[in-house]
């Protein structure tokens, strides 16, 4: 039986450590993570095997060659072109038609039964058997359920938190059958897990899932290089050291000099022919490769240093990774998350701060502080984007120098000479930091429309209608007067996409980004007339029959935000009596506090009731989004709004369906049916909301946190278009909004959330499926759990934060309260 080692990728997540070699040669514990692979597979008794290699492939056939000194024979597979995990395989299918054969990543540490996984395979006669672990954070590999037979029942690849059902996941590892490979296009780029297995699995294919009690680890990240390190000194991983324990947890290589006045505290590892000089403390989790010289007063810990570095006297080193041949002089600090590329200087008293990566062959000077990587990455995040774009403080987290490299980023995934929309709400931080936006798109060849300070929906409009590449807007966090938020927009206005984000992201943490030569450098125009276009568009693509003779009165707020720059030219052919507050731009004060817009809300309700009113409106700095304030001024919470705005749109049309939610209660479902309309239920990120918006029979829809879209108009949340469309509906019906809400069934639906660890939300989305058994569960958005009485619970894990929200429904507030209990008891057991 023969094996395939996967060694042709990239590893951009490791640089600077791969920016100048391929990620199978990065050494784990002084030997590299592929030769720990190759080990295993012989350990096995799989000694004839295939490497696929791609990226400076000739690195790993010069190391390696043709593997006798691991007493193995090795062959290669050279690729032209990235061609996939499954294309690769495909790519040496020459070598393996003859037998069955094992596939595993020559850049994952484990320390798997082989032997075993291949007799489950045997035993179950599979055509492929996937190799499965349970981790804490199943977020970028596959996750996948088995039956109790362990024949695959389903698999999503790279899921998002809402997206995740299980923490058990693909690790890369598959025995298989060589009619696998019939199923394997030819020098195309295929993946397993995204386009063979699925197809497979609709086939009925005999796919099983061998879930393994073992140490893995992708070694794909900083982090887990540093992780797989410090499990492997633990005794972790069940793998030769390759040195003599000379007191516990101590290891040191042949020919190392370690000088007896050296503090040593382990677990740590000293590689062959280093040398330790006296008063060098070497703490907990430092690795010191071959011929690495550390003097004295030298300070280590958690520190990972490649071959032939010298550290200097009065050196300290902690929780980063110094490339191989670097020297690090006299009295210089590298901090937590730093690394140092190959071939580098870091001079005497040099400060390199956490998370700084420095690239390969340079030098820092002496006396430097260094904050920000040298020449290509930047300070890492868990996520860059949230829920509202790109957040942070103003001139901390969020500077100019930051919004430069965003915006340069985004014009890199761009092709030059397209044109990008650009806008902001009131503030004057959005109006610099727009600024350093703009600058950075037109110095990347990207053209520039600036509507200047617009409302969101607008800059939307604008994107969506010009032949725009796409748009960035700028606002003041709500809430949070020092907080701003950087939204991208794609070329429908609409928010990016999580496949846009990530390639942003990608372009953005290695900083490669693209410069325009002088005579590509872009223009910057500011359109006129942006305002009337939108209005006018709106009233006419916005059922307004029977406004004028309805003759309504409606009082607005605009917040101090910037809708009021649209809403004297629509409100001027509306044909409605208007009572308008704030209806400014307050620069001083942009956004709002909980307390101040429920202050608000109530005078507005107050206006309304004595002035007689339909309804009031308050919507929010941007425009975006709308409260409602009903005749009698009693404020409609947002989930009501959703209902009534649901109740005069589906009574009116009759017909085609509306997008929502799964978070939004089933009283929807009852008001649609009642009305011959269908539900089309979606997650509960913008951006699938606005995709399912988008579909020809889509009448409606709303992200009940007072965001509604009015297809009929634009696919995308827009606060005015909803308030147009609003005035049109109550004008028509003849009917107030209290009358409308008192209609509707009254919902039970609570909510709570729950604090959860990162490293247990995996195991808490696992537990829920595991603890729904025979029920139904729907994974549209985390998992939905829905009992034969109807009543429902819906699981989902917070994207950004450490904690898991719970959503439950019941017929009467007592069975939703018990629901809610029940499987809150459910997520704090699991992650626990």
């Amino acid at each position: 039986m023969k094996a395939v080692v996967m060694a042709g990728g990239e590893g951009t997540r490791l640089r600077p450590m791969t920016a100048n070699q391929p990620k199978p040669l990065l050494p784990v514990i002084n030997r590299p993570i592929m030769e720990h692979v190759l080990r295993l597979l012989k350990r096995h008794g799989l000694t004839e095997t295939v490497v696929t290699v791609q990226f400076l492939a000739a690195l790993i056939r010069n190391y390696f060659g043709d593997g006798e000194e691991l007493g193995m024979s090795l062959s290669y597979a050279t690729e032209e072109m990235p061609l996939g995990t499954a294309g690769s395989v495909k790519n040496a299918e020459e070598a393996l038609r003859d037998d069955r054969f094992l596939v595993i990543s020559g850049d994952a540490l484990t320390d798997i039964d082989l032997t075993d996984m291949v007799r489950f395979h045997e035993r179950n006669g599979a055509l492929v058997t996937i190799g499965l672990k349970r981790v804490p954070n199943p977020l970028e590999f596959g996750i996948i359920i088995v039956d109790e037979e362990g024949r695959i029942q389903r698999f999503l690849e790279k899921p998002t938190w809402g997206q995740v059902f299980s923490d058990t996941v693909n690790t890369g590892i598959y025995v298989m059958e060589p009619e696998v490979l019939d199923h394997v296009a030819a020098g195309e780029p295929v993946d397993w897990s995204g386009d063979v297995f699925p197809k497979l699995l609709a086939e009925g294919a005999a796919l099983y899932g061998y879930v393994a009690d073992c140490y893995w680890e992708d070694v794909g990240t900083h982090e887990s290089y540093l992780k797989a390190q410090a499990d492997m000194l633990s005794g972790k991983v069940d793998v030769d050291l390759d040195a003599f324990e000379v007191m516990p947890g101590v290891w040191i290589a042949e020919g190392a000099e370690v000088d007896p006045e050296a503090i040593l505290k382990g677990p740590l590892y000293i590689g062959d022919y280093a040398k330790v000089e006296a008063g060098v403390e070497l703490r907990e989790f430092t690795v010191l490769g071959s011929n690495v010289v550390v003097k004295e007063g030298a300070f280590l810990h958690r520190a990972v240093v490649h071959d032939n570095v010298f550290v200097a006297p009065s050196t300290n080193l902690r929780g980063c990774v110094i490339g191989k041949n670097t020297d690090i002089m006299a009295g210089a600090r590298v901090e937590e998350g730093a690394v140092v590329g190959d071939e580098c200087v870091i001079e005497a008293e040099a400060y390199v701060s956490s998370d700084v990566k420095v690239y390969p062959f340079k030098t820092i000077e002496a006396g430097a502080v260094v904050n920000t990587s040298v020449i290509w990455e930047s300070r890492g995040q868990r996520n860059l984007f949230g829920p509202r774009g790109v957040s942070g403080l103003v001139n901390v987290e969020i500077t100019p120098e930051l919004a430069v490299r965003l915006a340069s980023a985004y014009a890199t995934t761009l092709k030059k000479g397209t044109t990008v929309v650009t806008g902001r709400d009131a503030s004057r931080a959005a109006r610099t930091l727009k600024r350093a936006v703009i600058s950075a798109l037109t110095a990347s060849a990207i053209n520039v429309k600036d509507l200047e300070a617009t409302p969101l929906p607008t800059a939307r409009f604008e994107t969506g209608r010009e032949d725009c590449a796409g748009g960035i807007y700028l606002r003041t966090t709500l809430g949070d007067p020092q907080g701003v938020d950087i939204l991208f927009l794609d070329a429908d206005g609409a928010d990016l996409s999580l496949g846009a984000q990530r390639k942003l992201e990608r372009v953005f943490g290695r900083q490669e980004y693209r410069r325009a030569f002088p005579g590509e450098i872009a223009e910057l125009t500011y359109p006129a007339r942006t305002v009337e276009t939108y209005t006018r568009d709106l009233l006419r693509r916005v059922d307004m029959t029977g406004v004028r003779e309805a003759e309504l009165k409606i009082v607005l707020d605009c917040a101090g935000g910037t809708v009021s720059l649209v809403l004297p030219t629509l409100l001027g052919t509306v044909g409605v009596e208007v009572l308008t507050r704030n209806n400014r731009l307050d620069e001083a004060n942009p956004t709002e506090t909980l307390a101040e817009r429920m202050r608000d809300l109530q005078r507005l309700g107050e206006l309304v009731s004595s002035s007689r009113a339909a309804f009031g409106v308050r919507f929010d700095p941007v425009g975006e989004r709308i409260s409602l304030v009903d005749e009698n001024g009693e404020l409609i919470s947002h989930d009501r709004a959703l209902l009534v705005m649901l109740d005069l749109v589906a009574a009116e049309r009759r017909g085609g369906r509306v997008a929502l939610p799964v978070t939004t209660t089933r009283v929807g479902e009852q008001v649609c049916r009642f009305h011959g309309v269908r539900v089309e239920w979606t997650s509960t990120s913008q951006d699938v909301l606005t995709k399912a918006a988008a579909e020809p029979d889509i009448i409606f829809a709303g992200d009940g946190r007072g965001g509604f879209v009015m297809p009929e108009f634009s696919t995308t949340v827009d606060g005015i278009a909803a308030f147009v469309r609003l005035v049109g509906l109550v004008a028509r019906t003849r009917l107030t909004l209290s009358q409308i809400d008192q209609r509707i069934p009254e919902a039970h639906l609570l909510r709570r959330s729950v604090p959860t660890p990162w490293a247990a939300k995996g195991s808490v989305m696992r537990h829920v499926v595991e603890a729904a058994g025979e029920r139904t569960i729907d994974t549209t958005d985390g998992v939905r759990v829905v009992e034969d009485d109807g009543r429902w619970v819906l699981v989902l894990p917070d994207p950004a934060e450490a904690v898991t929200h719970l959503w439950a429904e019941g017929p009467d507030e007592d069975a939703a309260q018990s629901l809610l209990e029940e499987w809150a008891a459910v997520v704090e057991r699991a992650g626990s």
